[in-house]
């Protein structure tokens, strides 16, 4: 029940991450990534951040779809494999574009997978 309820948290967190960067990228993104890239980039990367929030859906979806995985080995591979490529996304996006990436991304899937690896 925690695990399950961690991975819908980290897969919720993607599925707003997916709206930000596909359609308020302009609005909310610009909020979001104040001081890390001036305002005048938000306009001409609109489409790039797009894609980059078509992926965060794709992270949501295989976290949301372990949920939903009757066979409990498999339900574990699934979650683990889609958690692993969170906390890379996450630590890559640390140290790329903001540090604020691994506490928001990349700690919650680490957390989890600790947690996995625990119970």
């Amino acid at each position: 029940m925690l695990v399950s309820s961690l991975i819908a948290i980290i897969a919720i967190e993607h599925l707003y991450i997916l709206y930000m960067e596909m359609f308020a990228w302009e609005t909310l993104g610009k909020k979001t990534f104040k001081g890390a890239m001036p305002a005048e980039l938000f306009k001409p990367t609109k489409t790039l951040a797009a894609n980059q929030g078509l992926y965060n859906g794709f992270l949501a979806a295989g976290l949301i779809w372990s949920l939903f995985i009757s066979d409990p080995q498999w339900q574990n591979n699934v979650a683990v494999f889609f958690l692993f490529c969170v906390s890379i996304a996450g630590i890559y996006g640390a140290i790329t574009a903001s540090k604020k990436i691994f506490f928001v991304q990349a700690l919650p899937a680490i957390v989890t997978l600790l947690v996995i690896w625990l119970v």
